[in-house]
């Protein structure tokens, strides 16, 4: 039995840099977006701007497929079916921790412009859903 903490239904996000994050209009309609992602726990955590149109269409309806892409999108593998939810404040240090840990340099550079910028940010946990 493997003694990683990664070892979870993200699998096959393993290695990879990008996912598609797959969010639901009201309509049901599909809206794949390419993201940064840090896996940890058994968790996907992402990170976007609070005014996103993903982080509009989760607080309608958490249902989410992640799978892994390249920068541009184009998907590397099979999806997940998972569930967002949009992380309070109290609760960000863990998302904040991974993907510091996984895209060190690049992503102070973001976090950097995003605050001269002034851009409020979201924090976005990905669980697995689980089959019954």
């Amino acid at each position: 039995m493997s003694q990683s903490t990664e070892r979870s239904d993200f699998a096959v996000l393993h290695r990879h840099q990008y996912a598609n994050l797959i969010t639901f209009r009201k309509s049901g309609e599909a809206m794949k977006t390419p993201v940064w992602f840090a896996l940890r726990n058994g968790k996907a955590y992402v990170m976007t701007t609070m005014n996103s149109g993903k982080v509009k269409r989760i607080r309608n309806n958490g249902r989410v497929l992640i799978g892994p892409a390249d920068r541009g999108g184009r998907p590397l593998g099979p999806t997940v079916d998972a569930r967002a939810r949009l992380l309070p404040p109290e609760e960000v240090q863990v998302a904040r921790e991974a993907l510091d840990d996984k895209y060190g340099l690049m992503k102070a550079l973001f976090d950097f412009a995003a605050n001269v910028s002034g851009t409020e940010r979201a924090w976005i946990e990905i669980e697995p859903l689980h089959e019954a």
